[in-house]
């Protein structure tokens, strides 16, 4: 036998090797870069406004490192095999998402409409809270397996999440979108951010158990196999309360998440390209069904194909019409390559959404194309290890719920950044972990939590091969 045999492995790129790094003095190092570099921007802020270092720079900077410290500890503790990329990339973008918050604070035009002035602590709260949801996470959640247990009940709690804007006296209609919730003493909620992880866990569970029956064609039509007409109920299914959620909630945000993220999913567990071909279809043609009677939907599909008309209606003081999308493309315009600068911008004129749907254009203005740029790639970063995650994930629940996260995430950064491009119609949903709002950064740190987990039991080293009393006593009786 060739001593290969014999020999364990103690390569670290094999996922699972005995004697494998943890690899999380690697996260601390980035996370100082991650912390850092918020702190940095935040100075450069209070020069640009003010003409000196802001006052809160110093407990600014000591608060977030606290914050990422505590969540590094945690994974240290609880999940020391875990992915070392991801907590430092949510850290960057929280940092940098509570340094435009706060720089929009400052502005005289967003306060004089009560639109300004205490954001920035908020955020900062609802970011300790995100972080320690992070860390409950770890604690309790010590195998993700357990939440496959839980498939029907997820799928009942969404559901309940998804309807909760819906019963009189507690949801509330704020801008055209009934996705929100009001909370004495707190505020809105948006419970459709929960709702995404829930069904992520819905769908890895039911997918994984139904994926064979789901991956078998009848018929070949096009180039495509074609599902078996008993096979296409969930997506019908599926596909009908999505359309119920852009009717009742008139909010499409939402809607193409919840639909995207299982047309995904269903890809993956079944291998099937003619499931994506459904999905497309049927997304389409709900969208264009919706639209063509729902008036909330018309008008952010006007304000995308004709976004200067909309915005000369707005001057003109016509109801029911929004400068914003114009607004958003003129600070884009105005950025060019490089940026007028942190703090330099007037990307305030988008008035009460500037923090929350629209903060995106202040970077795109203030940092110009290459910071946007930078910006989509921790975006993309964040998404590649949650893949790669489910790649190394040594079990098809995992695999299912990684991918389903690391979906819905590109879906929610992809669905906020094209509206404010341009390049799709405007949602209400709100940029992971940058944009003003207290759910999202609670959804988004519970969501990279999971995330962490899977990839610490798919990383951790397989235990090492008890000694077998048989083989040592064969090998001291072995004649030479």
């Amino acid at each position: 036998m060739s001593s290969s045999t014999n020999t364990p492995s103690h390569h670290t790129s094999t996922i699972g090797a005995i004697g494998a790094p943890s690899r999380r003095n690697t996260e601390l190092a980035l996370l100082v870069f991650a912390v850092v570099i918020p702190v940095f921007a935040y100075a450069n802020v209070g020069l640009a406004i003010d003409d000196k270092v802001p006052t809160g720079l110093l407990s600014y900077g000591l608060g977030l490192g606290l914050l990422a410290g505590v969540a590094h500890l945690g994974v240290r503790k609880f999940a020391p095999y875990a992915d070392p990329l991801l907590l430092p990339l949510a850290t960057l973008l929280n940092g940098l998402g509570l340094v435009v918050i706060w720089r929009l604070d400052q502005s005289k035009l967003l306060q004089s409409i009560n639109q300004a002035g205490n954001a920035a602590p908020r955020q900062l709260l609802y970011t300790a809270l995100g972080i320690a949801f992070f860390v409950v996470v770890l604690i309790f959640l010590k195998d993700h397996r357990v939440l496959q247990r839980y498939t029907y009940i997820s799928m009942f709690a969404a559901l309940v999440l998804l309807l909760l804007p819906l019963v009189p006296g507690l949801g509330a209609n704020i801008y055209g979108a009934k996705i929100w919730i009001k909370i004495p003493g707190l505020g809105s909620l948006q419970p459709g951010e929960f709702a995404k992880i829930a069904l992520a866990v819905f769908f890895a569970g039911y997918l994984m158990v139904k994926r064979d029956a789901l991956a078998l064609a009848s018929r070949r039509f096009i180039g495509l196999y074609l599902p078996r007409g008993r096979d296409l109920g969930p997506i019908l299914v599926v596909w009908f309360i999505s359309i119920l959620i852009l009717v009742f909630e008139t909010d499409l945000g939402t809607s193409l998440l919840f639909f995207g993220m299982f047309i995904i999913m269903l890809y993956v567990a079944t291998e099937r390209t003619s499931w994506i071909v459904f999905g497309l279809l049927m997304s389409a043609a709900g969208a264009v069904g919706v639209a063509t009677f729902e008036p909330h939907v018309q008008q952010r599909v006007q304000a995308w194909l004709d976004p200067m008309k909309e915005y000369k209606l707005s001057q003109a003081g016509a109801a029911g019409h929004s400068e914003q999308s114009m607004q958003a493309l003129w600070a884009f315009g105005s950025g060019g390559t490089l940026g007028s600068g942190l703090g330099q911008g007037h990307s305030d004129l988008i008035r009460f959404a500037a923090n929350s749907d629209f903060i995106l254009a202040t970077f795109g203005e203030e940092l110009g194309l290459a910071g946007i740029m930078a910006i989509l790639l921790i975006y993309g970063l964040i998404v590649e290890r949650g893949v790669r995650t489910a790649l190394a994930a040594r079990d098809p629940f995992g695999k299912l719920l990684a991918v389903g996260l690391s979906g819905a995430f590109a879906l929610q950064v992809f669905v906020v950044s094209g509206g404010v491009m341009g390049l799709i119609p405007l949602t209400g949903m709100t940029m992971p972990f940058m944009a003003y709002g207290g759910s999202s950064v609670l959804a988004n740190w519970a969501l990279i939590g999971i995330l962490i987990r899977i990839s610490d039991t798919a990383r951790r080293p397989a235990p090492a091969p008890a000694p077998s009393p048989d083989a040592e006593m064969t090998q001291v009786v072995r004649p030479s």
